[in-house]
């Protein structure tokens, strides 16, 4: 018993560690990260098909807090060439070169998901 009770013991410790060591590779100009204090903040609402706009705009390189807030429904955005993934109910700070970058619900939500789209100016 004690045995079985030292192997698990290691095992979720050897578990731990590996995912301490784990990091996120971000070659493209995006620098998403809950560590980075947003002096900007920008709030995404989704609902059935839809984003409350079809524009949104940031300034660049500037940490910004990007929350996906659903109206209703379950919705995400993927931010094209950043990225970055946040889902409904979450915020990501992210700091981004400036550029345009389409960004689509990437939760399928219906019949409609395939035309959730909207893009992020970066200036």
């Amino acid at each position: 018993m004690q045995k079985k009770l030292g192997y698990a013991l290691m095992t979720l410790a050897f578990v731990l560690v590996l995912v301490a060591c784990g990091s996120k590779n971000n070659s493209n100009g995006s620098e998403p990260s809950q560590s980075l204090v947003a002096s900007e903040e920008l709030v995404i609402k989704a609902k059935s098909w839809e984003f409350d706009k079809a524009e949104y705009i940031i300034p660049k390189d500037t940490p910004v807090k990007i929350t996906v807030e659903n109206l209703d429904g379950a919705h995400g955005v993927l931010l094209s060439g950043a990225d970055v993934k946040i889902r409904g109910g979450k915020s990501e700070v992210v700091t981004l070169a400036a550029g345009t970058y389409e960004f689509r619900c990437n939760i399928q939500c219906g019949a409609g998901h395939g035309k959730m789209t909207a893009k992020l100016i970066v200036q």
